[in-house]
């Protein structure tokens, strides 16, 4: 009789365990399989082989997350998130990949509290990089400032990291910026060319007094390395601090202008507020240009040059307005009058030389002598160079172009615009087979850009 009380639990242990046995055995299997799979870079497979073990080994809460991750890596964010919220805790990747996967869903608030809560719980830079990009996209650049410092400060070498840092400090906070823009120089000198700018802009602004021009000096600076959308918060400061600084307007006219906000709104309260300021009256012709509306364009920049008379960069714009109305009788007058008012600077020689290589006037006597000047004041000058072969081609010296353009592609071989010309020069002997091939090199190397597309114009029309 006692014996037979240990009958049924023996029996149904036995069938639990013959039941539940296999099941085990398959889960693991699948932990086995997904694992691989991952490795493999099968990661559809391996989100199933994770999700079935999950489904399996009830105990084994993190083959949620690792089916998550998978689901993320196979680019399935909405089946992510799934999995990962029925994860009871996660790892840094697990709050890493659930963060940016509620971004691909267009979760913004969703993937930002992700990486919140993530952060609390892992000091991870990859958390702060994910909490800098959101508060990146909501513009809230203070946020954005503090998590890159946390960044940076668990990933030293994070080149992007410390750049982006320093671009927020130079307006948040001028005196920390220029340490981490030049870290990120040295630790990459692609960023040096920019890096110097804002080196230069932060260096003036501290030397400047009013602090609403400081802000603009920074927003232009953030404006020549392209970036627009910092520039446009540091003008609006500029006009918060000195609601009458004509500058800060005319430069957050053309910021909006740059990120397709329109800006006329802007540039005309410029002009508004100081009617003879070159900076407003400058940038409300570059305004114009980008319009087509050249007439307004040409009274825009007589009236800097009316301002500014000493000024060759408005007599430049003047030849360029001119030129764009039609004009090239005054045009040809502005250009050389930009020269006499700078005699040393190659820019405004080379530029009168373009206008009458481009133009077929005045080759012999002005285009010529005035591409050889902008040579002898800069001899490693590609662009001036080019203006000096593109002229010998103008001018029917089409041997001296050829030559000329093969130096300065020999010594500046991504200097497009020389290989165009050069093409032009063959073409001018009857050199169908090389003109096609410099024709086809600017094709493949500048696909979808001016010169690009310019080379393919000519390829239509020479050879059919």
């Amino acid at each position: 009789m006692h014996n037979k009380k240990w009958v049924v639990p023996v029996i149904v242990s036995a069938l639990l365990a013959a039941i539940l046995l296999p099941l085990i055995y398959t889960g693991y299997a699948g932990i086995k399989k997904g694992e691989a799979e991952f490795v493999a870079q099968n990661y559809s497979s391996a989100t199933e082989s994770f999700e079935q073990a999950a489904r399996l080994l009830i105990w084994r809460g993190d083959l949620w997350e690792k089916a998550g991750v998978a689901a993320g890596a196979a680019g399935n964010p909405s089946q992510a998130i799934i999995f990962l919220k029925r994860a009871p805790e996660l790892s840094e990747q697990g709050w890493a990949v659930l963060g940016i996967s509620y971004f691909d869903t267009g979760d913004i608030e969703s993937a930002l509290t992700a990486y919140q809560q993530g952060s609390e719980l892992h000091d991870s830079a990859s958390l702060y990089a994910g909490l800098a990009f959101i508060y990146r996209q909501q513009k809230n650049w203070l946020a954005e400032s503090d998590a890159l410092k946390n960044q940076v400060r668990l990933n030293t070498d994070d080149v992007y990291a410390h750049y982006r840092l320093g671009l927020l400090l130079s307006f948040l906070e001028p005196e920390n910026a220029l340490p981490e823009l030049m870290l990120a120089s040295s630790l990459d000198p692609e960023t040096d060319p920019a890096v110097q700018t804002l080196r230069t802009a932060l260096n003036l602004s501290a030397t400047q007094t009013d602090p609403s021009q400081k802000l603009v000096t920074i927003g232009r600076a953030l404006g020549l390395v392209q970036e627009w959308d910092l520039a446009i918060s540091v003008f609006e400061q500029a006009i918060m601090l000195n609601a009458e600084n004509a500058e800060a307007w005319a430069w957050l006219g053309e910021a909006k202008q740059q990120i397709g906000q329109g800006g006329l709104a802007e540039l005309n309260r410029a002009v508004t507020l100081d009617h003879t300021s070159v900076i407003a009256r400058g940038l409300r012709g570059l305004y114009w240009d980008r319009q087509k509306k050249y007439q307004q364009m040409l009274i825009e920049y007589l009236l800097a040059a009316q301002y500014e008379p000493e000024n060759p960069a408005w007599q430049a714009s003047i030849g360029d307005a001119y030129f764009k109305t039609s004009n090239l009788v005054a045009a040809l007058t502005a250009y050389q009058h930009a020269t006499e008012l700078a005699p040393n600077e190659p820019t405004y020689w080379r530029l009168l030389a373009v206008f009458c290589a481009e133009n077929g006037i005045h080759i012999e006597d002005v285009g010529l002598p005035a591409a050889q000047k902008a040579v002898e004041l800069a001899p490693d000058d590609p662009f001036a160079l080019d203006a000096l072969g593109w002229s010998y081609l103008s001018s029917g010296r089409y041997a001296s172009a050829e030559q000329t353009l093969l130096d300065v592609i020999a010594r500046f071989p991504s200097h497009l615009p020389a290989r165009i010309h050069l093409a032009m020069a063959y073409l001018a002997q009857g050199n169908q087979a090389s003109a096609f091939n410099e024709l086809n090199y600017v094709i493949d190397a500048d696909a979808g850009g001016l010169d690009g597309l310019f080379a393919e114009q000519l390829i239509k029309q020479y050879f059919p």
